[in-house]
């Protein structure tokens, strides 16, 4: 019998609406309506590309060196990015995941982080997939279930599809005035600078034609409900858009150029994170959990005409 590389598969739908839960990493590997993606799928046969849907706990982006200090301790993490001498996207990736709520429309995916070497903390961390008249929304929640206080960041990496055509036919919107700067060649941040009068303003839409991107952005635009949008308008009319709560005041755009030929710039990550690249080493909007408390966070994403 086959197994997926991502294990199980837990299909979810309202309407025309539906959704894949994996097993591996807890993400989303796939969200459509009817024929058209909302979010970027990868297949059901291969390995998980580029974090494609999956949550990123209990930190999102780069960890410098994989070394950080809290609480007066200094610890040591795997660099699980190398070639850069950087620790990325927390450890739950490629861990399993397992249901324990689960409807027609909407499952809800678990994972204990145990202390480990580096990390030696304990969190347990659920996952809710809810599909209805709004489209998708998603709720992480983690609970601090160890002794000590805990450094804790999140996100997730979906990626917004442009239908047909890929980036390069499709204009992105995004109410953000601040970009994080990085250097070239670790993507660490080396400060901020507004995004007016630079190509990283999307504010009021800009084609994605030829622009590479992978920075994290910050001061969003709110509506009433305190949501900040991401929005592609794909080539064949369509639009995909992503929304996030007041707990994410970050959002990564990554136009996928270094992802592998046949899946470089065919969908946009639009990363909800609640700090910025390297929050354990520079304090910034880095979550501290006391034992016993908890977080919950709240991003959603649907299609629009």
């Amino acid at each position: 019998m086959f197994t997926p590389p991502s294990g199980q598969q837990y299909e979810i739908a309202f309407g025309q609406q539906r959704a894949t839960v994996v097993e591996v990493g807890g993400g989303i590997r796939s969200y459509c309506v009817g024929d058209r993606d909302v979010l970027h799928p990868y297949p059901v046969d291969a390995i998980c590309d580029g974090a494609h849907g999956a949550p990123l706990i209990p930190w999102p982006n780069r960890l410098a060196d994989g070394r950080y200090r809290f609480d007066g301790d200094e610890y040591q993490v795997a660099l699980t990015e190398p070639e850069k001498r950087n620790a990325i996207h927390g450890f739950l990736r490629w861990r399993p995941w397992q249901p324990v709520s689960r409807g027609s429309d909407r499952i809800t995916m678990a994972a204990v982080l145990h202390p480990l070497p580096g990390y030696p903390f304990a969190l347990d961390v659920q996952v809710e997939y809810r599909l209805g008249p709004e489209g998708l929304t998603v709720t992480t929640f983690a609970l601090n279930a160890g002794e000590l206080a805990a450094p804790y960041g999140c996100g997730q990496h979906p990626y917004l599809s442009p239908g047909p055509g890929g980036l390069d036919s499709s204009t992105l919107t995004l109410g953000a005035a601040t970009r994080i700067t990085t250097d070239p060649d670790r993507q660490l941040p080396t400060g901020s600078e507004p995004v007016e009068g630079t190509p990283y303003d999307f504010r009021a839409g800009l084609p994605l034609k030829e622009l590479e991107c992978d920075f994290a952005f910050t001061d969003l635009e709110r509506d009433q409900q305190g949501r900040a949008l991401v929005r592609l308008q794909g080539g064949d009319g369509a639009g995909a858009e992503l929304w996030v709560d007041r707990s994410y005041p970050y959002i990564e755009v990554y136009t996928a150029d270094t992802l592998a030929p046949g899946r470089r710039r065919m969908g946009l990550g639009a990363e909800p994170m609640t700090c910025p690249p390297d929050a354990f080493n520079s304090g910034d909007r880095l979550i501290r959990l006391e034992p016993g408390e908890s977080t919950v966070c709240v991003w959603g994403a649907r299609l629009t005409s």
